[in-house]
């Protein structure tokens, strides 16, 4: 095969490997553009060797050390995962924190989509009624009434999109007070204000559970009119005295849930600026293609949407702990930066009190991709963060405060991490793959960006967009940035459905829970 049939990549001009692009990977013989001749087989997206490393010497890829090589690796050679000696994370207590200036660019104006705007000023994407619940007993019976209310009542009330359960498995069994007990508490708590729901969510609670229904839902807010009457909280227990049987369970919630469709069914979308945008960046699935295509790709959107005002999360610890040391200079501020430090250190103490360490993050999938381990995956993961200064860090379940970049500690798993942006009020959701997975959120529209073409056309209807187009040299990551951008506001406006919503897809709310479980 000649040179210029064989595509590959090299990220940074300090790198001594190559990624291959070409689709089924490249033969024996296979010759690269530099010269370098293939000694075996490369798989697609694994690394080819550029030049002699000896054994202990750092392979290098995105300008960074990813590891050290444990023999030695002739130029040509397919790089794999065991040929690799992972080296240490970063040392946290010397890294530059403020240092990088914010890049000069000029605000975007004039973008628009439409939205359901709420009275705390906040702007859902989506209109949808959402029964949250304190405890995992109640989950059949609220599910159960869920289907009921979309058969039965949902086609009177056109101007809502759907009614969600908000199902977990907390609130009883654990140890409710322990300190660690906030986390999972304070995300079910701001579960509950995500703008798509439009501050009208109800709570089934069991009667007899630790967490106490009330405690999820604002206390009624006092009235202005004298005279007026205030709103009951919106709880119903099933172990209620008044309630017989299962029929009136279902009756009390069926009659509650209508009073608040009808609330719901006189929104309407209205035009909102960009700046109202509050979207989550994630991954999932990754492979050695993410770092390079849809990554990069959405870190240009996510530009995008904050100079036109809007605010971006980006999330993740153990995919951010090794490319820490790229994002403390990028900290508004010295304060931002410790804050950083603080989440990647909490992260720390996290996996060494239950005996393990980031290595664990790294899946078979993400190594059957070329990703030979988490410092490799984390170079290619905060591309989504794109270049705009942080502005601000808050803890899992905490809501966002600012407009801009926000880094929202999570862990990496995709569901908590959704449960834990949805809690801070994302009311879009982005999320890149390179493996594929069908994964959806039914409170939040996820748009799905496919790191390879192959993956794209062989999921073609699960995909939103194919970031693949990058590496063949078809698109560039300005192209697909500014399509994503577009595709966003469409989603947004409801002008758009993505593949998970066309599909009904979605995947159950998991809240991360570190206390102990009694």
């Amino acid at each position: 095969m000649s040179s210029t049939d064989c595509l590959s990549i090299k990220v940074n001009e300090r790198d001594n490997v190559a990624i291959v692009v070409n689709s089924g990977g490249l033969p024996t013989g296979s010759r690269l553009a530099d010269g370098t001749e293939l000694l075996g087989p490369v798989p697609q997206g694994h690394k080819v060797a550029l030049v002699d490393i000896a054994r202990d010497q750092p392979v290098v890829r995105y300008g960074e050390v990813i590891g050290c090589a444990l023999e030695d690796i002739a130029r040509g050679s397919w790089i794999n995962e065991d040929m690799l000696l992972m080296p240490e994370p970063p040392e946290l207590d010397a890294l530059p924190l403020a240092t990088r200036p914010a890049p000069d660019r000029e605000p975007l104006e004039g973008y628009t989509f439409e939205g359901f705007r709420n009275a705390d000023g906040s702007v859902g994407t989506r209109n949808i009624l959402g029964i949250s619940t304190s405890v995992q007993c109640v989950t059949g019976v609220t599910e159960h009434v869920v289907q009921r209310i979309r058969q039965e009542l949902l086609p009177r009330y056109p101007n809502v999109d759907d009614v969600v359960a908000l199902t977990h498995s907390y609130g009883c069994g654990v140890a409710i007070s322990a300190p660690a007990a906030f986390v999972p508490i304070r995300t079910l708590q701001n579960i509950a204000r995500n703008p798509n729901f439009g501050g009208e969510v109800m709570v089934i609670g069991l009667g007899c559970e630790k967490l106490r229904p009330e405690r999820l839902v604002p206390p009624p807010a006092p009235s202005e009119q004298p005279g007026e009457t205030i709103d009951a909280a919106p709880i119903l227990s099933l172990q209620d005295q008044e309630i017989a049987g299962f029929g009136a369970m279902v009756d009390g919630i069926m009659a509650m849930a209508e009073e608040r469709l009808d609330k719901l069914n006189r929104r309407r979308r209205e035009p909102c600026p960009a700046s109202d945008l509050v979207v989550g960046m994630q991954c999932g699935g990754s492979d050695a293609f993410s770092g390079l295509t849809a990554n990069p790709a959405v870190g240009f959107a996510a530009d995008l949407i904050v100079r036109a005002g809007g605010s971006v999360m980006f999330s993740e610890v153990t995919e951010v702990r090794d490319a820490i040391h790229l994002l403390t200079p990028r900290a508004i501020d010295e304060e931002t930066g410790r804050a950083l430090l603080r989440e990647m250190a909490w992260y720390d103490n996290y996996l060494r009190g239950g005996e393990a360490d980031r290595s664990a993050n790294t899946t078979p999938g993400n190594k059957k991709g070329g990703l030979a381990n988490i410092v490799e995956k984390s170079m290619g993961s905060v591309a989504k963060s794109g270049t705009s200064p942080i502005v601000d860090v808050i803890g899992p379940g905490e809501r966002i405060r600012r407009k801009g970049l926000t880094f929202a500690a999570t862990p990496a798993s995709d569901f908590i991490c959704g449960t834990l942006q949805v809690a801070a009020g994302m009311n879009l959701h982005i999320f890149t793959t390179g493996r594929g997975t069908p994964y959806g959120l039914s409170m939040v529209p996820v748009i799905k960006v496919a790191s390879n073409t192959r993956l794209s056309r062989h999921w073609f209807d699960l995909i939103d967009l194919d970031a693949g187009r990058i590496a063949t040299g078809e698109a560039s990551i300005s192209d697909v940035g500014w399509e994503l951008f577009n595709l966003i506001l469409d989603v947004a406006s409801g002008r758009t459905q993505v593949a998970a919503e066309r599909l009904g897809l979605c995947n159950d709310l998991v809240l991360f829970n570190p206390a102990p479980v009694t």
